[in-house]
């Protein structure tokens, strides 16, 4: 199932006067729900499964978070989640995951699961993933080009580092 906000701009009978009488006014809050897809989530392809994509900048490895869009988390990672799940990282919570860095063919794949490895809710409707010991661990650099997909059958991240200097 989909998830979206619900907004609620029109106040009821009940909250219009309690918004007189607090003499506020009405503020439009939102609700995230789910909603049947009108089309199915998006085919991974097994030879290129990297549906988020991102070329890292300094601040990604000096803080530790990798910035995440809206669309790309609501697409390809909260699409697959529970509501519920969903809505635990919108109150402010993190979501504790599990990432399993599949490197390529020359290094076996490496499990990251502590309390540096997480998702949870950033500025501007932005998200931040947790991965300081994933780039440690990468030998992740700037301007290196990661890709990461949410697998639906282990219900864990996987990561990879697609290409070194993209900008070089």
């Amino acid at each position: 199932m989909k998830k979206t906000f619900y907004y609620k701009f029109i106040p009821s009978k009940a909250e219009e006067e309690e918004a007189k009488r607090n003499k506020k006014p009405f503020q439009v809050t939102r609700e995230l729900v789910e909603i049947r897809d009108l089309y199915p989530p998006p085919i991974i392809d097994p030879m290129n499964p990297w549906q988020i994509k991102k070329v890292v900048t300094n601040a990604d490895i000096i803080t530790g978070k990798l910035v995440l869009s809206h669309h790309e988390v609501s697409e390809y990672i909260f699409r697959y989640w529970t509501l519920e799940m969903c809505k635990s990282v919108l109150a402010g919570n993190r979501f504790y995951a599990v990432i399993w860095d599949v490197g390529g063919e020359e290094k076996p794949p490496v499990r990251h699961h502590n309390e540096n490895v997480y998702l949870e809710m950033g500025p501007n409707d932005t998200y931040m993933m947790g991965w300081m010991d994933v780039a440690r661990n990468a030998a992740v650099k700037p301007n290196d080009e990661v890709g990461m997909f949410w697998q639906t059958m282990t219900g864990t991240f996987q990561f990879k580092v697609l290409r070194h200097g993209v900008f070089n």
